[in-house]
């Protein structure tokens, strides 16, 4: 709620390859690119695949969110949440995480995971009020590409 009013429910749609620019300036607005990753590039890799998508938040026609969706055939991995930071604290977020679940679940996917950089406490803390719980698991990683920037 907002000021005594019900916050309105966001509109969920799969994102259109028209959208990448606003939803990269959505995902920069919100600190989640990192120079190491090209947004445009994650965007259209995204799109271009049948086991993911991005779910976008809209209301009144505005991308107020996003949650990128996908799975590996074994278990579902959400990137890129993100809420426009004049509409955080409304539910957005939970009810994009919500989108990614049922799409995962429609996949057949048993698990969801996701990573949280390290210091990120404010991310950990939204994702245990949902339930999600620290693995007890090490990330490691390699890149087979190199990073474009």
């Amino acid at each position: 709620m907002t000021g005594g009013k019900p916050t309105p429910l966001l509109a969920i749609r799969v994102c259109d390859p028209r959208d990448r620019d606003a939803v990269a300036a959505l995902w920069t607005a919100c600190g989640l690119v990192v120079p190491w990753n090209d947004p445009l590039a994650d965007i259209a890799l995204a799109l271009s695949k049948p086991n993911a998508t991005i779910l976008l938040g809209t209301l009144d026609g505005l991308i107020l969110s996003s949650v990128m969706v996908g799975h590996d055939g074994h278990r579902g991995w959400i990137y890129y949440l993100a809420v426009d930071p004049a509409f955080q604290g409304h539910g957005h977020g939970r009810r994009m995480v919500e989108a990614a679940e049922a799409w995962l679940i429609e996949a057949g996917m048993p698990k969801l995971q996701l990573l949280v950089r390290d210091g990120n406490q404010g991310a950990l803390a939204f994702y245990e009020r949902l339930g999600y719980a620290k693995s007890p698991a090490t990330m490691m990683q390699k890149w087979l590409t190199k990073p474009s920037r």
